[in-house]
This record gives structure tokens, sequence and C-alpha cells, in this order.
């Protein structure tokens, strides 16, 4: 159970994976599937296999279904037929005979060879005048048409087995040379080049104002290199755009390319490893050879630390396939060929793990940081986001700006597709501030779970405990007002009590640290003063309160062991991610400080325990509205408890 929503949150998002049995196994798709830009290697072959069949069938056929209505007889029942007068004409092709009788009907019969038919008819006794009276054609076979018959029935065969061992070896040889071309850069469509001209300028990106001061510089060399050149000023190598997630940076990368009007290369760190050794330094070399060829350009790395993490760090040492990758990416920006009008934009969220090689001045001379968007930022980001969607003329972008400190570019772009969702779901025509409100909570804490089941029982230790936390977040010093109450679940949280800070804050006092600690107490201390026991639902309150403890304790150097820092986190990767503590104290320390951490949470529970004392009346109010409305908004709220002291 939560007693405050913080701000500075990861916010994890599941993808559904569509598992497609014609991607993973070629062999078994549909050979005209839309998702495939060729046809199925296997069914080609097959196709090429039965048109040959057909082909020789066809062929096959014309010395067989020549004659497949006519009767065949024999040279005695021929010469039957002549005596009786029932032949009208003999056609006489080699040896073969076509007979056709009077009534228009075919026989077929087939001589001696050598033997003249005349001769032979005289043998078999028949009149010379019968004979005469049957007209007819004698032709010799042509030898083109006896060895064409001959050769197509033993080539053909043969042909078509050729032909298809041929096919299979160009397919296997097809897929060497693809094996070969790992090394270059993998076009990402067909019809796409991988060079392209960004359309985005800095009139789309809102905020950053510093960061985009500093780009601008990079676009003026671009544009216009011989005014810097003259002054003796050397085009900068790279820039390295540093910031939270979700800030922006590739998207001011883009603009970067869009305002030069230079060509741009998009590609992401994890692009340059393969299965195979040495791809990846192949496919630094290729892109950054394609972009010399169309300097000046940018070349955009995104998530750079995929493969710019410290050397020597690995398993592998210096032969490691990412640490191979790196030196290429190095030489490249600042090797021996340094006449280039080549820059490098890269995007990290962690500088802190990259190679000091990628630092230095030659390789990477800007060094951008992006922050988290102020107030007039976040306005400014939720005007540019809510250009194509309908917004109510009630509804506020200032008042939401306000509500959401700590967001990112990301989250008020998604804030406001969860409000046009949530908008579309209701059949209303226009966004209204409500709707962003409660678009706001379904990205901080997840969607409303109304149909969970919960006893009266439950439900009441829930309002008790979410009415603790709101009651200790309004009556101490150094916390954050209450914006909203609620014992509808949403998420993993049984219920939840909304506390922001009513201004942007970069900086935080120990009064407001223990005010903190206090809230997180408050619920588990209303549970205790009303039910004379605790339940399960304050153990993730304990735990952040723990954790908060700590860091006040070895981090920010707040407690009685005075002004310095304890312990060093070290980041290791392998078999998963697993950080470290490396100590830098000695165990009477680490007792020391222990007794600190509980220090500050006894004191954090004996104030969320005083105050809650002092107010039991208004602790019973709010707990009886939230069982009678489930909801309570800000306003609401203070009418209940009274106006907030004023700041001692």
């Amino acid at each position: 159970m939560r007693s405050k929503v913080t701000y500075l949150r990861r916010i994890v998002v599941l993808h559904t994976r569509r598992v497609n049995v014609g991607r993973e196994w070629p062999c078994f798709s549909s050979p005209f599937s839309v998702h495939s830009a060729r046809m199925n290697p296997l069914f080609k072959n097959l196709l090429y296999l039965l048109v040959g069949v057909i082909i020789v069938g066809a062929v096959l056929s014309r010395f067989s279904l020549a004659d497949s209505n006519v009767t065949p007889v024999t040279i005695g029942q021929v010469i039957e037929k002549i005596n009786k007068d029932e032949v009208k004409t003999i056609d006489i092709v080699g040896d073969k005979l076509t007979i056709t009788l009077k009534d228009d009907s075919k026989l077929n019969a087939q001589k001696e060879p050598n033997v003249d038919w005349s001769t032979l008819a005289k043998n078999y006794g028949v009149e010379p005048s019968k004979l005469i009276a049957v007209s007819g054609s004698i032709k010799d076979t042509s030898g083109t048409d006896f060895w064409l018959g001959a050769a197509l029935q033993i080539l053909l065969p043969f042909l078509l087995i050729m032909g298809f061992i041929w096919l299979t070896f160009r397919q296997v040889q097809g897929q060497n040379n693809r094996a070969m071309s790992f090394g270059a850069l993998q076009q990402k469509d067909q019809d796409e080049p991988v060079v392209k001209k960004s359309k985005v300028t800095f009139a789309d990106v809102a905020g950053a104002h510093e960061a985009k001061e500093e780009l601008e510089e990079i676009v003026e060399f671009l544009k216009n290199p011989k005014r810097f050149t003259d002054l003796g000023a050397k085009i900068p190598k790279g820039a390295l755009l540093v910031g939270p997630p979700g800030t922006g940076k590739t998207l001011l990368a883009k603009a970067v390319a869009g305002e030069a009007d230079v060509p741009f290369y998009n590609i992401s760190g994890s692009e340059f490893v393969e299965m195979f050794v040495g791809v990846g330094a192949s496919r630094v070399r290729d892109l950054f050879r394609r972009a010399k060829k169309t300097a000046p350009s940018i070349v955009f790395i995104d998530e750079i630390d995929a493969v710019g993490r410290q050397r020597g760090a690995g398993l592998g040492g210096g032969h490691d396939e990412r640490e191979q990758t790196l030196n290429q990416i190095l030489v490249e920006m600042d090797g021996f060929d340094t006449d280039t009008h080549v820059i490098v934009v890269a995007a990290t969220n962690r500088p802190d793990i990259l190679d000091p090689a990628l630092l230095r001045p030659g390789r990477f001379d800007r060094r951008v940081m992006i922050d988290l968007p102020d107030i007039n930022e976040r306005e400014a980001i939720l005007k540019v986001h809510a250009k194509n969607k309908p917004i109510a003329e009630e509804t506020s972008l200032r008042k939401i700006a306000e509500r959401t400190p700590g967001f990112s570019g990301a989250d008020l772009a998604n804030l406001l597709n969860e409000a046009a969702i949530l908008t579309a779901r209701g059949n209303r025509t226009s966004i209204t501030l409500a709707d962003c409100t409660n678009a706001m909570e379904k990205v901080l804490l997840g969607p409303e779970r109304k149909s969970k089941v919960m006893s009266e029982e439950e439900k009441k230790i829930t309002a008790y405990h979410e009415a603790g936390h709101a009651i200790v977040a309004h009556f101490t010093d150094g916390a954050d007002p209450v914006q909203k109450v609620s014992i509808i679940s949403r998420g993993r949280a049984g219920g939840f009590t909304l506390n922001a800070p009513t201004h942007d804050r970069n900086y935080r006092t120990l009064r407001e640290f223990k005010a903190e600690l206090a809230v997180m107490m408050g619920g588990q201390a209303a549970e205790r003063q009303t039910f004379k026991e605790v339940s399960t639902g304050a153990s993730n309150d304990l735990k952040r309160a723990t954790s908060l403890a700590r860091s006040i304790v070895t981090r920010y150097g707040m407690s009685k062991l005075g002004s310095r820092t304890y312990g060093e986190h070290e980041e290791m990767i392998f078999l998963g991610r697993e950080i470290h503590e490396r100590r830098d104290y000695s165990e009477k320390t680490a007792e020391e400080i222990d007794v600190e951490i509980d220090r500050l949470l006894a004191e954090a529970r004996e104030t969320a325990d005083r105050t809650l004392k002092d107010r039991h009346d208004r602790l019973e109010l709010v707990a009886k509205e939230l069982l009678s409305k489930e909801t309570i908004e800000h306003d609401v709220f203070a009418e209940l408890v009274g106006e907030r002291p004023a700041r001692a």
C-alpha cells in the first residue's frame, strides 16, 4: 500500500508478443505471406520443379496423345477392310499407317520396316484395282523429327534433374553471400534507403532551451563551416546527449539533421553486435564509409552504452567482440583520417559507464545535458502533443503541468494519449481536466480495479490506513500537500494517497526527508491506534522508508555519523544485472549505521503517532468519508480537516 506517490519513478511497459510460426520456421510459412518480402525459397524450388514436369509431360504427350482417339489394328484387319471396300484413304508415314474408313472413323496400323506397302498388299492378295481405288499419301520419316523425339525422351528428365540441382546450389550460394554480408549496414526496409533526411526541426521540440542552443552551433558548422574554419576553429567530432529516458534525446538528434538539411544515419548501438566475430567493427566501417561519401552528414547512435561500456570490465578482456566494435568507433571518430565532415551524435542515459576514451576531446567534444522539464517546459510539451487532440476549453494545460513534476516528455505524451483513450471510452467528444487527472493516476499507479472484491473489514482497514497517510502529510511541516485520497485499488496498491509538491524541486533538506518518513509511517500508525494491531498493508511503506533512511545516513551525510558517504555501489553484468556494494567502512561503523537508521525510523513513527493522536477526530472524519465516497479530492479533504498550518 502506498503512502506517497513519487513522480520520479520507472514505468514498466509490458509488450505482448505474438509468435508467428511462419517467421520462426520459414519452411512452414505461407509462400504468399504479407510479412515476407520474398517468396519462400523452398516453395520457389518446388514450383520450378512442378513447371518442369508439366513441360516434359506436354512435350512427351505430343508423341503419345496425337493418336489417342485412333483404334489400333493389325495389317490383316486392314487388308480385310480393303477387300470389303470400307477404306477411303491410307496415309503412310514411315512404318506407320493411318487408315480413314468411309464412315470417317480412323484406324492405326504398324507395318514391317523396310517393306514397301504395295508389295506388302500384293503379298496379302489384294487385287490391284481395289488398291488403286484407295487414295492416300506416302511420306518418309523426317530425320529431325525422329532424332528430336528420341532426344527429348532421353534428355528432358535428365535436364529437369540437373535444373533442380542447379537451383538448390544457387540457393545455398545465396545464403553464403548473405552470411558474408553481415558486416555491411543492414537496411530496415527494402524500399527505404539507409540514409535519409530528417523533417524534424527545433520548432518541433518543446523545452530543452540550453540543449538546443548547444546543438544550434553544430547546425551552423554544418551549414557554413567556412565561417569557423577561417578563424581556426575545427568542426566538432561528436555530441553526446545525456539525460533520463524519455527526455527527447532522439528527437533532438533528428532536429539537428532537419535544421542542417544533411543526410542522417540512424542506428542503435545494439545493431553493431551480431553472433559472428568482427561483424560489429565491420558495420562501423561500413556506416562511416557511407557517411563520408555523403559528407557533411550526421551519424546518430542511439543507446551507445550498448557498445561503449568501459573496456577491460568484461569477461572477454581485450578480445571481447563489443570492445573490438568500440575500438573501431574510436578510430573512425578520431584516428588517422581526421579530415572529415561527419558529426556523430550519440544518446545515453548511463554516461557513468562509458569508456573514458569516448568522452575525451576530439571524440565527443560536446556533452549536452537534457534534464527533466520544469513547469514551463512541461506546459510547452503538453501544447505540442495537444495539437491534434480536442481539448475542452475549460481544460487548463497549466494545471496539468503543475500536477506533473518529474514527468518527462514521453510521460506527458503518454498522459495525453491515455486521456484521449479514456475520453473515447466514455463516448465524449473533448478531453477534460478530469480525464487528464485519471490518466495521470493510471500512468503512475495502473488502471483502477473496481471489480476487486474486498471484505468490509479490509475496506475499513484500507480507509483508516490511507486517512493516516493523508492526516500526517497535511499537518507535518515539510511534507507535500495532499491532492487526492482513494481506497479504490490501482495496480498492486489497495489504495493510495497522492501528495505532490506545488513547485519543481531540485534539492531536498533533512526536514523534508523526516516529514516524508513520518508520512510513510502514518498508515501503520493509524491501524495501530484504531484496531490495536497492524496488517501487511504497510509492507511497501516500510520498505521505502528503510531505503530512504539508509540513503540519508550513507549517501547524504545528514546523520550523526558525520558528513561523509559509506559504501560504493558497483554494477556488474554477469548472468543478469547485479549491483554490489564495496564496503569502505568497518563492522563497527556498520553497526552505527544500523543504529542511525533505526533512530530515524523511530522518530518518524513517533511523529506519526503524535500527529494522529492529536487529530483523531479528523482521522475518523476522513476514514468515514472514504468508506462512503471511496475517493476524496483536495478541496473536499481541506474542508474536512481544515486549512494546512503555516510553515514554522
